[in-house]
């Protein structure tokens, strides 16, 4: 819910810019200008992103069995890619091949996937509060005064309280509340509307607690949680840099400030390229660091491109090699959305590829 007020008061604040005397040729300019160098870091870098995410999923999966690295690692990467390809129409791919590919359960997978949000979320969260809680200062790029400093702690304080309550209240739902919880919400499933909806949420995300059994599986949670977005942050902190001037005097904790932004801006749904995410860099950049437009605008393409359109460089050719089609995952993805309403999953099919290599082991004529 921070991270949302943040990102609505990014887009509330858009009316400050005044885009009138923008210059596409300054644009082109910083983008001609960045350092290649910085950039393939970057980009490597968020791959590595993408394998300390698997690691954790398949920490997560340690109860259910001992899954593979390399087949979770090409799923989230083409989960990621079908996600930005698809949107928020993508989201059901990844945990649908992690289960196809593993052979385990779909609905666990929907519970692993719940939690791997609250993990997220909780991480960005804490990212924002550490920036503004420690290194408010950096806000004074952007003119901020000592007024705006003291909201910003105050913020990074409630911010905080908000989520120690949260931990209290998982540990306590982990150890007493979850089964009493299911008992009492069983009617709902046999019912008709949110209800069905808010059941099927609830336990997918009970399912998901299962994962985390012991001290050192949360620790462990934590620690691959914590290393991802540290990971991600210094991206956000090499893309800036690359393109230097006012940007490069951006440190560790802007990045991590401007990470915070772009991502609860993700959460808005804007009628533009790169959407709520790239608004929401470009007004961080602008109005919060103070930095000129031409330049922010270069900064917050590339760091969309890097954040959430670089899966496509890998996990579209990974696609191609299994035999899916963009077709089929979107209908994969529109007919688990249908039978979620139900509070239920789907049996996923193999890849159309495998489907005919196991056809042809058999005798029977490819399909």
């Amino acid at each position: 819910m921070a991270l949302v007020v943040l990102g609505a008061l990014a887009y509330r604040s858009r009316r400050i810019i005044n885009l009138q005397d923008f210059s596409w040729d300054r644009l082109v300019l910083a983008v001609r200008h960045a350092r290649g160098s910085l950039l393939l870091v970057s980009l490597l870098a968020i791959y590595a992103a993408y394998a300390i995410r698997a690691l954790r999923w398949a920490r997560f999966c340690r109860y259910l069995g001992r899954p593979g690295f390399l087949s979770i690692y090409s799923a989230t990467i083409v989960g990621f890619a079908a996600l930005f390809l698809l949107g928020r129409a993508g989201e059901p791919i990844r945990p649908l091949l992690i289960a196809r590919k593993e052979r385990l359960p779909v609905s666990s997978m929907f519970g692993i996937y719940v939690l791997e949000r609250l993990f997220d979320t909780t991480s960005t969260a804490v990212l924002a509060g550490l920036a503004l809680l420690f290194f408010p200062e950096m806000l004074s790029l952007g003119g901020a005064d000592r007024a705006w400093e003291a909201r910003a702690r105050g913020m990074a304080l409630a911010l905080f309280a908000g989520l120690l309550a949260a931990l209290v209240f998982l540990v306590y739902f982990r150890l007493h509340g979850a089964a009493a919880l299911e008992r009492r919400l069983e009617g709902w499933r046999t019912s008709t509307g949110w209800k069905r909806g808010a059941a099927a949420a609830f336990a997918g995300f009970s399912e998901g607690l299962q994962a985390i059994q012991t001290l050192p599986d949360l620790l462990a949670a934590i620690g691959y949680s914590a290393s991802h977005w540290v990971v991600v942050a210094l991206i956000f902190f090499w893309v800036p840099h690359s393109f230097g001037g006012r940007l490069a005097k951006l440190d560790f904790a802007g990045a991590m400030l401007l990470l915070a932004i772009t991502m609860a801006g993700s959460t808005l749904q804007l009628p533009a390229v790169g959407g709520g995410s790239q608004a929401a860099s470009f007004l961080a950049l602008t109005v919060v660091f103070g930095v000129e437009k031409e330049p922010a605008a270069a900064a917050s393409i590339v760091l969309w491109l890097m954040a959430f359109a670089a899966s496509s460089l890998v996990g579209v050719p990974l696609l191609i090699r299994e035999g899916w089609s963009m077709g089929e995952l979107r209908r994969l993805a529109r007919a688990e959305a249908e039978v979620k309403a139900a509070g239920a999953h789907i049996d996923v099919p193999e890849a159309p590829r495998a489907q005919q290599a196991t056809s042809q082991k058999l005798g029977e004529p490819p399909r």
